[in-house]
């Protein structure tokens, strides 16, 4: 492999040939080889948006000459379009700044306008990495900005839409099964009747208030520590700069982005970002209780409870012919428990603010967008190749409202509690149904208890 000499304030470093970044990159790559894995495209996607806006507006206040600026706006517009990716390589766990990350861009950032300038790949001239693309800005204002600004990117253009894609599968559910009585349990144990469009809809509105908490959660995430520099002082910053380039970034996006309330607080602690992730295991606490649900009733086919049909999508067993399982379903309990995971680093991330800063950036980063990623692609899968598909098993569901002991509930106000409590014990006493001893033993006139024992209504 050939390679060029480069320079920073440590020294000169070896750098590949190839490379767009230079020497800050080379000794952060060489410094964590940690996981191999590097912070995603939608962080290093929110960071070239910053870096665009961040050199119109210096060219706007007159501090970066406009060819500059332009030759950095363009290199900028081809990261977000997804190319260079492989110039981004350093690894997540790496200094808790993200200062590593973030000197990784400026030097590619630079080094495409160069060689777009005079046919030079890196180098600092004539577009320098600190002095231009990162003027007016810090790692530690620009790297809590990116996860702000990736996940509102992430929650509005895929999460969210997937979450009423899951939504409407499960509404369409509720209306198609309303009609159909079945069992309720409670405990594990036989319940009184509801429709089964009732479990349904109440998925439904548990989707529906994930979408909702969603939501009120953004305004928090929309404020950008931009224009805090250092330590939140706004050291080294055009006093118009944030203000300028946040506005235009809203504009545009017209998503909630907003400067800060206090930058001090954007850069000293991540509770918005905490707060997120708190939200994000809540949705994935209720997609563990739909799935969880859903296997259950499906469960069988001919020994469980067996009152819906799932999708058939794959063989079952490497043993057993014919077996077919939940696989969708077992699918989104893994993901919930993915997502709970990353709410733990994110939450023991939040403790790594102390005083001006928290040192923790890139792993709330990292596990955040994970977290988002995983439940807007899970919910999709879960609700086209499994909600969609399922059928209710009528009969079945008829059946085993029969067969219930908990149908003696309708007689309690007719005979009493300890006299029902008799009849439920008789039956299961003697295998038969609670319809089969209340008509044998005369107590109720066969209209009346038939209209006791369809007491569920709509």
């Amino acid at each position: 492999m050939a390679y060029r000499t480069e320079t920073d304030s440590m020294g000169s470093m070896e750098v590949p040939q190839e490379a767009h970044y230079g020497c800050q990159t080379q000794r952060a790559i060489l410094n964590f080889p940690i996981s191999g894995q590097p912070l995603p495209f939608p962080f290093i996607r929110a960071l070239a948006f910053l870096k665009l806006h961040a050199a119109r507006t210096n060219s706007e206040i007159g501090l970066l000459e406009k060819s500059l600026a332009d030759s950095i706006i363009v290199a900028a517009e081809e990261i977000i379009e997804k190319k260079h990716i492989s110039q981004f390589q350093v690894d997540v766990f790496q200094t808790g700044s993200g200062t590593s990350t973030n000197m990784n861009i400026n030097e590619v950032l630079a080094s495409i306008a160069n060689e777009t300038i005079n046919g030079k790949r890196g180098g600092k001239n004539p577009v320098h990495p600190n002095d231009h693309v990162n003027m007016g800005q810090s790692s530690n204002d620009m790297i809590p900005s990116a996860l702000h600004v990736a996940a509102v990117f992430e929650i509005t253009e895929k999460l969210l839409p997937s979450l009423e894609i899951l939504q409407k599968a499960l509404k369409e559910k509720k209306e198609a099964f309303s009609h159909i009585p079945k069992l309720g349990r409670t405990h594990l144990q036989d319940a009184v009747p509801l429709f089964l469009g009732d479990e349904f809809g109440a998925y439904a509105k548990q989707i529906e208030l994930a979408i909702r908490r969603l939501k009120t959660i953004l305004p928090d995430l929309g404020q950008l520590a931009l224009g805090g520099t250092a330590v939140g002082t706004g050291l080294n910053t055009h006093p118009d700069f944030a203000t300028k380039t946040i506005s235009r970034m809203a504009t545009e996006t017209k998503l909630p982005f907003t400067e800060a309330e206090d930058h001090f607080e954007a850069q000293g602690a991540q509770d918005a970002a905490v707060l997120a992730s708190g939200t994000l295991k809540t949705i994935a606490v209720s997609l563990s209780k739909i799935a969880n649900d859903i296997r259950w009733l499906a469960s069988g086919p001919r020994c469980g409870l067996g009152e819906i049909t799932l999708p058939s999508l794959q063989p079952g067993s490497s043993i057993m012919p014919g077996k077919v399982n939940p696989v969708m379903c077992e699918m989104m309990l893994q993901v919930s428990a993915q997502v709970i995971g990353c709410d733990a680093a994110i939450t023991i991330g939040g403790l790594g603010g102390v005083l001006e800063l928290n040192v923790m950036l890139p792993v709330i980063s990292y596990n955040l967008l994970l977290a988002i990623d995983l439940l807007s692609s899970a919910t999709k899968v879960f609700a086209e190749k499994c909600i969609v598909g399922i059928t209710a098993n009528e009969e079945v569901c008829k059946q085993n409202i029969e067969k219930s002991l908990a149908m003696v509930t309708g007689l309690v106000p007719h005979i009493g509690y300890d006299d029902a409590a008799d009849i439920a014990k008789e039956a299961y006493a003697t295998g038969k149904t609670i319809r089969q001893v209340v008509t044998e033993k005369n107590i109720i006139s066969p209209d009346i208890l038939n209209e006791i024992l369809t007491y569920i209504k709509k």
